[in-house]
């Protein structure tokens, strides 16, 4: 839930740094990432994978949606992990950072003739295609330079993950992919074949995000596979390449679960190794994206207190509102989605009984609400700083500008040493665009 530096005793600190000097040097709204915290997470992962598949791991593809920026992306450079892209604004961030256009992989449901010919032009390793028009797309920017681009071919699975509707993205009724069940991945593999400037090297599925357990990254794998041999069985050669995603869920709460790496990709091994002897198949290359699960914990977010207000509601209880300088704007997933975090008091220790609380934004929204019920103590005041833990994933990611507030800074943490890599947004820029 929070980073491997992170200290919540008498008062929050972060390599030594407490929030109270954070907050002082770095104002608030902030986000705080630790650097070698999130090293470590990327490390880990890549480890695992080799450790699972030996000769046959291929590559940890770091999800750039999750967070990136330059720095974060020479981090990953140094990690030797590659990244996942699903836009040219990433892939332009990937490429100022010096991350090797080998290890970039291109996704994304709507590719624009110009974020393909970029990539395609970038030399990026691999383009995972999701729809026909793209395989055309594809091929058109490669044969234009003259070249032949690696791809994948996204593919739906027909599993249902249990996560929430807007982070399922393996069941039949979403944008993404071609659905294995109605024939369409059948005819995605038959139209890449048509054209001589795409090497179709296998197969890409994702099947949500914050998903628990293994069962359905192994179902995912078996049913891949099974479209291996499919493949084989028709065309009489093999494809060398899996790509299964990631999604691999985190704390977020006190008593939540994490998926391990080395557990993970042990039971995904097992299983991608057993369908492959069942279907007489050599093992592929297998490759993951895990974002969530190397940044998420890495980061936290601080907020200062601005008023404290006592609701009484309609059976005669009590709720503590305490609002913060920030919100909806920098942290929407409990609004899109019902996302729960946790938070604690940063700069003191309190010896106040806890109360029912409510924590909320500034915004002009009813629903600005970051965590809807929490016992917090009691003397709570303007001025108290709050620490919200695991929000490296989407939090800066997903931020906007609503009710034109500039967007928070990012601070990374290394060492004892803090140090901005994102600015904190102005008003000036806020005004810049307007003509």
């Amino acid at each position: 839930m929070w980073s491997s530096s992170v200290k919540t005793g008498e008062q929050l600190s972060i390599s030594g740094i407490s929030a109270k000097d954070l907050a002082k040097e770095f104002g608030t709204p902030a986000f705080f990432i630790d650097e070698s915290d999130f090293r470590s997470r990327a490390l880990d992962w890549n480890a695992a994978l080799s450790k699972a598949f030996e000769s046959n791991a291929g590559t940890v593809y770091y999800a750039a949606k999750a967070f990136i920026c330059t720095e974060v992306a020479r981090w990953i450079k140094d990690c030797g992990i590659g990244i996942d892209v699903c836009t040219g604004g990433e892939l332009a961030v990937a490429l100022a950072a010096g991350i090797d256009p080998a290890k970039i992989e291109l996704h994304g449901n709507n590719k624009s003739v110009s974020e393909i010919q970029g990539a395609v032009d970038a030399g990026v390793g691999i383009i995972v295609l999701d729809s026909l028009y793209e395989i055309e797309r594809v091929a058109a920017a490669a044969q234009k330079n003259g070249t032949t681009q690696k791809v994948l071919l996204r593919i739906t699975p027909g599993i249902d993950t249990h996560t929430h509707q807007s982070i399922a993205t393996a069941h039949e009724d979403v944008k993404f992919g071609f659905s294995i069940a109605s024939g369409a991945a059948w005819a995605a593999i038959k139209e890449v074949r048509n054209h001589s400037s795409l090497e179709l090297r296998g197969f890409h599925a994702h099947i949500g995000s914050q998903v628990f357990g293994y069962e359905t990254f192994q179902l995912a794998a078996e049913r891949l596979i099974n479209l291996l041999a499919k493949y084989r069985d028709e065309f009489k050669s093999e494809l060398p390449e899996l790509d299964l995603g990631g999604g691999y869920a985190i704390a977020y709460l006190p008593g939540d679960k994490t998926v391990v790496p080395s557990q993970a990709l042990q039971a995904l091994a097992t299983a991608v190794k057993k369908n492959c002897e069942a279907n007489k198949l050599a093992i592929p290359k297998i490759s993951i994206e895990p974002g969530r699960s190397i940044v998420g914990p890495s980061m936290f977010t601080l907020y200062e207190v601005g008023t404290v207000k006592d609701v009484t509601l309609e059976d005669g209880l009590h709720r503590n509102y305490i609002s913060i300088d920030g919100g909806m704007s920098d942290n929407i997933r409990p609004s899109l989605y019902g996302a729960k975090y946790t938070t604690v008091l940063a700069n003191r220790t309190s010896t106040a009984p806890n109360i029912s609380s409510r924590l909320v934004g500034k915004h002009c929204e009813t629903g600005d609400i970051l965590i809807r019920e929490i016992d917090l103590p009691s003397d709570i005041v303007p001025g108290d700083l709050l620490a919200v833990p695991a929000t490296g994933a989407y939090g800066r990611s997903l931020a906007n500008n609503y009710n034109h507030v500039p967007r928070p800074p990012v601070i990374a943490i290394k060492d004892g040493k803090a140090r901005v890599i994102v600015r904190r947004e102005t008003e000036a820029d806020l005004l810049g665009l307007d003509i």
